[in-house]
Parts: structure tokens; sequence; C-alpha cells
């Protein structure tokens, strides 16, 4: 018995290991594939994003849609300091409040959203440059997935007068209207920093609805804005602007 124990023949295991680690092959090739795969997509959003950390946006995805329906009214950059710090404020506390306190995603307002049961709502002003500036306006999980890769990528690299500078220049007011250059210009005949409190508070108050809403007319939201555009000016929400 003892002698059967130690001159049997062994089984074959390191042929089977072979054949499992042949089988085995393909998928982790396919891993590291997709690992390189990813690294330098997001290698090239980090570069892309650094770029326009520095180079001004020369135009978005959803300008060029619109291009095909309505003609786009002349566009003027505007520098975040050529902008009347009401304007500021104002966009900041109709689209987010908490700008000047969150990473690029608003956890309070996200928790709010999803205690209601709604699907919208939440989106942050970081959020909104980067679906504007480097995506498209269609709603989908492969938007969704880019927006918040890109998201964090904004914050990093851009200042938040960056973030709100190119927010701005690039948000559409109306039909046609992109940027707050072209908005001033064509409501009010004036440029970015001699808009007055009224006009800041009626141009921030369209941002959500801009083919549906007049910055010509006084509404309940744009009174809103302006007490709001006063509050964070006074309890510091506004101090990064």
């Amino acid at each position: 018995m003892i002698l059967r124990l130690l001159f049997r023949t062994p089984a074959p295991e390191p042929a089977r290991k072979g054949a499992k680690t042949a089988r085995w092959r393909p998928l982790r090739r396919l891993a590291i594939w997709l690992r390189w795969f990813l690294l330098r997509v997001f290698l090239l959003m980090a570069v892309l994003v650094a770029i326009y950390g520095l180079v001004n946006p020369p135009t978005t995805w959803t300008i060029v849609a619109e291009s095909r329906s309505h003609p786009i009214k002349p566009r003027e950059w505007a520098d975040i300091g050529d902008i009347a710090p009401v304007m500021r404020r104002s966009v900041v506390a109709a689209e987010d409040a908490n700008f000047c306190r969150h990473w690029g995603f608003d956890m309070t307002e996200i928790r709010k959203v999803v205690a209601s049961g709604s699907s919208h709502g939440a989106s942050t002003i970081s959020q909104q440059t980067a679906k504007n500036v480097f995506l498209w306006q269609n709603r989908s999980w492969t938007r969704k997935l880019l927006e918040a890769v890109f998201t964090p990528l904004v914050e990093a690299l851009w200042s938040k007068q960056r973030i709100l500078e190119v927010y701005l220049n690039v948000a559409e007011f109306g039909p046609g209207i992109f940027g707050i250059g072209a908005a001033a210009r064509e409501y009010y005949g004036t440029t970015p920093d001699r808009l007055t409190p009224v006009q800041a508070a009626r141009l921030a108050a369209v941002l959500p609805a801009p083919k549906s809403r007049s910055p010509h007319q006084a509404s309940h939201r744009s009174r809103a804005i302006a007490d709001g555009a006063a509050t964070i000016a006074r309890d510091g929400r506004a101090d990064c602007l």
C-alpha cells in the first residue's frame, strides 16, 4: 500500500492548469485592453478640459445643432471681469446657490431630489458647463456617464470663476442667442458689465427654458432670483465669484 502511494503516477495537474489558463486568456486580454482603452479615454478627456481651461471654446454641439433651425446671433466672449457681479450672483442664485461650496455635485440637493422621487433637478452649474461644452443635450445614460466624469475634471482643472465664465458664455438665452454678451446686446442694448440687478435677474430667469421665457417681462421667478442674489452676497455663498 505504501509502495503504491509512493510510486503511483501523478495526475496531470499542470496540463489541466494550462488548459484553464488558456481558456481564460482571451478574457484577460480583453480586460487589459479595456483597461488601457478607458485610461486613454480618460486622459483624452482630461487634456481636453485642460485646454479649454486656457482657451475659450469656439463653439459647442448645442450651438451647431441650433444653427440648423435658427440663425445664431453674433457672439462675443465676455471675460469674467467684464460681467457685472450682480449677473454672476443672479445666475448662481437661480441655478446653483451652493456653487462656491461643492466639488461639482451638490449632494444635499441630490438627496432632496431622490427623496422626492423626481428624475430632474440638482444639476449644478459645473455639470451644466461640462454638458454644454463637451457633450450633447439629449438625455441618455451615455451622456450622464460622461458628464459624471467631465464634471470632476472641470472642478479639478478650472477655477470656480473660469467655470462660471464659460457657463455664461455658452448658455442659451433665447432662440439663436448664446452667451451673456449676445443676450445683453439683443435684449437690453448693453454690455455684460453694465447689466442692472433687474436685467440680470430676468436674464437668469430664462436659463431653464430659454425658448419659452422672455427676459423682457418681470416674473415671480425673476423677483425671487433678485432676492436670492442679494442673499448669497450677504451670507458668503458668492465669495468665490
